[in-house]
């Protein structure tokens, strides 16, 4: 597909699933290719609208690019009207539901706009967006996990490794739905003919290993196919909760 803003070609696809052990999916994809925007959503577990809140943040986010998606101007701009978008969103969720002692509404997001030859990703919460480039090993996480073990692994008293098995990852530090103001992260990295893009929920990198990415994305030329994988091997793997991907190829 080929958009205006952005200086390749790409193809995308997303793909939910409930996992194996769940009972409902709580998890959304969000794909609006014709803005170059994309985002995984993951609805927050142990509270009452947590799977409201992932569809809040489905709809309400391309609705909030949509304002500004023709009149991005340069790179530091338009990354800021992503951050601004998703702190509108998340703060309005607060003020709608939620209170500075009381949580109804909770949801991860990492999400990513295409914009000139570059991926800008946004987060809040532990859902992640990698990259992985042409001919590179192994994927690069843009993203940063908003939750108590990510800060461990940050501090250096945790690996990653740890980190996935740890209660602290359940603990999130920030979400959509937060006490306002909201403070999403934003991160930007230059993309290239043959480089690929993923978003995904907890589910997902919580139960395939980096590298079996790595591997999965350069499966199929067919971005559907690739989210099939995915989300088949998380399934394998034990599919201990709901599973969500969103894979962009850069053409």
């Amino acid at each position: 597909m080929k958009i205006k803003g952005f200086d390749f070609d790409f193809y995308s696809a997303g793909l939910s699933d409930i996992g194996v052990r769940r009972k409902s999916n709580q998890d959304e994809v969000m794909l609006a290719p014709e803005m170059g925007l994309f985002a995984v959503s993951d609805g927050m577990g142990g509270i009452e609208q947590g799977g409201a809140s992932s569809v809040y943040v489905k709809k309400a986010l391309p609705l909030m690019m949509q304002i500004c998606i023709n009149d991005l101007g340069d790179l530091d701009t338009a990354r800021e009207h992503l951050r601004e978008s998703v702190q509108i969103m998340s703060d309005r969720l607060f003020e709608q539901g939620n209170t500075s002692s009381w949580v109804r509404f909770g949801a991860t997001v990492a999400g990513v706009l295409l914009y000139r030859n570059q991926a800008i990703f946004v987060g809040l919460g532990d859902s992640r967006g990698y990259v992985l480039q042409k001919y590179k090993r192994n994927p690069i996480q843009i993203t940063e996990d908003m939750n108590v073990a990510g800060i461990l692994v940050r501090n250096g008293e945790m690996t990653k490794e740890q980190a996935l098995g740890s209660p602290e990852s359940s603990r999130l530090t920030a979400f959509v739905g937060m006490q306002a103001p909201a403070a999403p992260q934003t991160w930007t990295i230059a993309v290239k003919p043959g480089d690929r893009i993923l978003l995904c929920s907890d589910g997902l990198y919580g139960m395939v290993p980096e590298r079996d990415i790595a591997r999965i994305l350069r499966s199929s030329r067919s971005p559907e196919k690739v989210c099939r994988r995915l989300i088949d091997r998380a399934n394998k793997n034990g599919g201990r909760d709901n599973i969500s991907a969103v894979y962009i190829r850069i053409k």
